[in-house]
């Protein structure tokens, strides 16, 4: 598959939707949003804003749940809708001339959403889960839109460099952005005032909105179309004709069982990865008792890290390849959520300093699992596997958030629930070493690049 002929600006304006896109992914979903969604939640339930324990139940649509349990549900209810979405708009994405207009639809909806989060006071606990689906489930159609532009940006020797340096922008913009709310905080934050915090923490998540929209701009302006072989062989609607051509390719894929085989192996590992993502502040806050400020230094951290790291894991799979470089990742990981377990309870340090050696892998392995799936997509299809790509991709896991809300509501413990995370990084680190990359990217039609 050889990509159309891309220009450095073209690149560039691809780089920075990682930019946009990541003040969601770092100021919301990493830092914010669960323990301003559980303290929400915890005030519906009845409990004390601001106080240390709460017990308490919420009943969203007659269905009992913990207080504590309600974000990662809700976060596990978002990637279930994803499956139905998120293919869909790959399989459109394939077959419209028009992606960019995907793109800005689909991003705008995200950040409006996220900027709704202005309306979530009080109690409105299930305002704020529905923000949050549409945030969530919109933004990822965004991605898969967005990622689909890679495989027609660089050719096979050029997708780990391209794709890394997007990873690397993306947290260094939400690194930023996440500064600037550090700052905010620090400075206008009141000892023993909970509503100033909450109504400091609402504000933060919305200010990611608003960035998120803003840089949305500039790869609108910079990208140019790239139309495939399937947007050329329209006819009809292309909402149905997206519909129909997912079920084509479900059928299909049955032809190109290892790229299958990949896709479980990192729906598995990434599962876990997302699942630290989008609950290590709760972790922090809750089990760990450790204030915002504490929180927002150490998401900092990960994120300038980040940056280098995916840079330096980017190199190192130019010499060994991308697999074995995401294995070792992945091996950093399992010692991650190991240590994670035996955190002292109200030390900042030995949690920053954990935050610091997830920065150093985090960026690589996600970069790099990008770069290596386009490697293994049928050409014409970049979109509609994008699509499944995606549905785990984002802090939009879902047997580990919901395998984390089951461990705490049953044994009221975050600690235990964390360490229920070794499964998904091993069984998906031995999934990935099983495929054989080279045999399985010559099976979907492409070049193999010269070291994977």
């Amino acid at each position: 598959m050889e990509p159309a002929r891309s220009t450095r600006r073209e690149r560039t304006g691809w780089y920075f939707y990682d930019w946009a896109n990541s003040a969601f992914s770092t100021t919301v979903l990493t830092v914010f949003l669960g323990p301003f969604l559980t303290t929400v939640t915890e005030v519906a339930a009845g409990c004390e804003l601001g106080a240390d324990e709460c017990n308490g139940r919420v009943y969203p649509l007659g269905i009992e749940v913990a207080a504590g349990s309600y974000y990662p549900y809700v976060v596990s209810l978002s990637v279930f809708l994803t499956v139905f979405v998120l293919p869909v708009m790959g399989a459109i994405a394939d077959r419209t001339p028009r992606k960019k207009v995907l793109l800005a639809c689909t991003a705008f909806l995200a950040s409006a959403a996220t900027m709704g989060f202005v309306f979530v006071t009080g109690d409105r606990y299930l305002l704020g889960g529905a923000l949050f689906l549409v945030a969530n489930i919109s933004g990822g159609a965004s991605i898969v839109v967005y990622n689909s532009f890679l495989p027609q940006l660089a050719g096979p020797d050029e997708r780990d460099k391209v794709s890394s340096r997007g990873w690397a922008l993306g947290y260094l913009g939400g690194g930023l952005l996440l500064a600037f709310n550090l700052v905010a905080v620090t400075i206008l934050s009141i000892d023993d005032d909970p509503q100033r915090t909450m109504d400091l923490a609402r504000w933060c998540i919305v200010s990611a909105g608003v960035w998120w929209a803003l840089f949305t701009l500039i790869p609108l302006r910079f990208l140019r179309e790239h139309p495939g072989a399937a947007s050329t062989e329209r006819r009809g609607n292309v909402l149905t004709d997206g519909f129909r051509q997912l079920g084509h390719t479900i059928r299909g894929i049955r032809a190109y069982p290892l790229t299958l085989f990949f896709l479980l192996a990192y729906l598995i590992y990434n599962d876990g990865i997302q699942t630290v993502i989008a609950l290590a502040s709760q972790y922090g806050t809750e089990e760990l008792k450790l204030g915002q400020s504490t929180l927002i230094i150490t998401i900092l951290l990960v994120q300038f890290l980040a940056f280098g790291g995916a840079l330096l894991l980017g190199a190192m799979a130019a010499r060994i390849g991308a697999r074995k470089t995401v294995l070792f990742s992945l091996a950093l990981w399992l010692g991650v959520v190991v240590t994670a377990y035996w955190l002292p309870e109200g030390e900042p340090l030995p949690f920053m300093l954990l935050g610091a050696a997830i920065g150093l892998v985090l960026g690589g392995s996600q970069a790099l699992s990008r770069s290596l799936f386009s490697q293994l997509i049928p050409a014409g299809k970049e979109g509609e596997y994008y699509g499944f790509y995606e549905i785990s991709d984002k802090g939009t896991s879902w047997l580990g958030p919901l395998a984390f809300g089951l461990v705490f509501q049953l044994t009221n413990s975050y600690r235990v629930g964390i360490v229920s995370l070794v499964f998904f990084f091993l069984v998906g680190g031995i999934l990935l070493a099983l495929v054989p990359i080279r045999r399985a990217i010559v099976a979907a039609g492409n070049t193999p690049p010269r070291v994977v």
